[in-house]
């Protein structure tokens, strides 16, 4: 404890440099923009402002691009609660509550209680990565490939179970993923793979182009232009603090969204999104009057923002302690971390202290500065709200495009964006979670390549995986989480032929 309380001084002293603390600071402010502005999101943010980072080290370059991920989480509600329409996909929760909320003349209320949710919940979750990463990587030291191919497959069978939709259609997307992985230079035979004779696939589909297609481009084609030009509802500065009442009831809320937050954030996947939904529901399901909710109720902002923030940190964890992106922005940060020269994984700790303490001291000082942005200048991305659809969306979408280019300064991104973009429209329109997909093409390189490692350790006895303990335990804990999904859907089939049974009885 006292050598983690000494590197987290060092931390500090190095994030709290002026060049760092400037770049914790542009890096909350675009995050904030981000997170206001519908239809960018964080992965569009980080992807354009990706290139700027080829001058600074490796601290500057993610203190920069972390801040703009977890200042999406604020300033996402920013318009969900003004005009009902979610800046970022971790706030469409708080789009029902917090926009009835400002119709009921609460707008104020509801923007203080969801910064003050989203700083107390960030500020946990940095507690709690300093506290796990630096244990966890230890630990991660002692995995070798069936470890790693468990895990990712425990990864990918929780996300299908905690998903919104069904779990075939959401394993059915991770697969899609997974095989989308699979295209260009076979790493282990030097081979390529569905390339069709395409020399710029061979380094395989980037994870950037795939996820601004899917996440950026696909939800300005499925969002209707009458539902971006709305009313915008501005506060009064003097009505931005909720009364006693109001405080009394998000209390708990902001609590439990933390701890549920970080704990999902770990798991691979788009852990704030999907947190935010688990923290609405959690919170409906503990209320002594669930009827309240989605016609203002304090919990359904209060939880929903507290979740997604802190799950947004916890996210952290995979990535800085074992190499693992949890989903497609924490896999870009890898990637900015590689061009920078600092390899991500269980070597990070020991091999590169001032990235690391840095980065996690910096998210200290960002959710202080966040807090600061987000209140006072409320007035200010009102403004920026009322920009007309017919100006705002084209130039996202040219950001998307130059964002795109940037990262490897080829056309073919860019196609594939588009593809991905017409992709992601039709999956939203045939109720698909586009999540899954991106997150199976962004582990489909470490899944294969330790699934391939543990075939070659075992002479393809694919027992192996049931021969070392930790990677026994994963799998019994995958193979749980399918049965009791199959449990869940028996009885729901069951529930249903009782009540067709019973109004066949009543016609009769």
């Amino acid at each position: 404890m006292d050598g983690t309380l000494v590197s987290l001084l060092h931390g500090f002293a190095v994030a709290l440099q002026p060049a760092n603390l400037w770049y914790a600071f542009l890096g909350c402010l675009v995050g904030t923009l981000v997170g206001v502005l519908p239809g960018i999101g964080p992965l569009s943010g980080i992807s354009i402002l990706l290139p700027v980072t080829f001058g600074l080290n490796a601290t500057q370059a993610v203190i920069m691009l972390a801040g703009i991920y977890y200042g999406s989480q604020y300033g996402g509600s920013t318009t969900s609660i003004l005009m009902r329409i979610p800046g970022e996909a971790s706030s469409v929760m708080t789009c029902i509550d917090g926009n009835a909320m400002a119709r009921r003349g609460r707008a104020g209320a509801a923007l203080c209680i969801a910064a003050a949710g989203s700083f107390i919940a960030g500020t946990f979750g940095v507690v709690m990565l300093t506290l796990i990463a630096p244990p966890l990587a230890t630990i991660a030291l002692k995995f070798g490939p069936p470890e790693y191919t468990a895990l990712l497959v425990l990864g990918l069978i929780f996300l299908a179970y905690m998903s919104s939709t069904s779990l075939v259609r959401t394993l059915l997307m991770a697969c899609l993923g997974l095989t989308f992985g699979m295209i260009g230079i076979d790493n282990m035979t030097g081979h390529f793979r569905y390339s069709f004779g395409i020399a710029e696939l061979g380094d395989g589909i980037g994870i950037v182009p795939v996820a601004v297609g899917l996440f950026g481009l696909g939800e300005i084609l499925a969002t209707p232009s009458h539902k971006v030009a709305g009313e915008v509802i501005a506060p009064k500065f003097r009505e931005l603090l909720p009364n006693r009442e109001e405080w009394r009831q998000s209390a708990m809320p902001i609590a439990r969204g933390s701890v549920l937050g970080f704990i999902i954030g770990i798991i691979p996947g788009s852990a704030h999104v999907i947190s935010s939904f688990l923290s609405y529901a959690l919170e409906k399901k503990v209320s002594k009057n669930p009827e309240e909710f989605g016609k203002g109720a304090v919990a359904g902002v209060a939880g929903p923002e507290s979740a997604n923030n802190s799950a947004s940190t916890g996210a952290f964890v995979p990535m800085l302690a074992l190499g693992i992106p949890t989903g497609p922005i924490t896999a870009v940060l890898i990637g900015a971390l590689m061009i920078h020269g600092v390899p991500p994984g269980p070597q990070l700790v020991t091999d590169h202290p001032s990235v690391f303490w840095g980065f996690i001291a910096s998210m200290y000082v960002g959710n202080l500065m966040l807090l600061a942005l987000n209140l006072p200048l409320v007035s200010v991305f009102v403004t920026v709200l009322r920009i007309p659809y017919a100006y705002l969306y084209p130039m996202i979408i040219m950001f998307c495009i130059i964002g795109v280019y940037e990262v490897s300064h080829s056309i073919v991104d860019v196609w594939i964006m588009l593809i991905m973009g017409v992709l992601g429209y039709l999956l939203r329109k045939f109720q698909f979670d586009p999540a899954p997909l991106v997150l199976g093409l962004v582990i489909a390189p470490v899944f294969e390549q330790s699934l391939r490692q543990s075939l070659i350790m075992s002479n393809g006895n694919y027992f192996i995986f049931l021969g070392r303990p930790i990677s026994l335990g994963l799998v019994i804990l995958s193979a749980g989480l399918l049965a009791l999904s199959a449990y869940a859907f028996l009885m729901k089939r069951k529930d249903w032929r009782t009540k067709l049974a019973e109004a066949e009885a009543g016609e009769s």
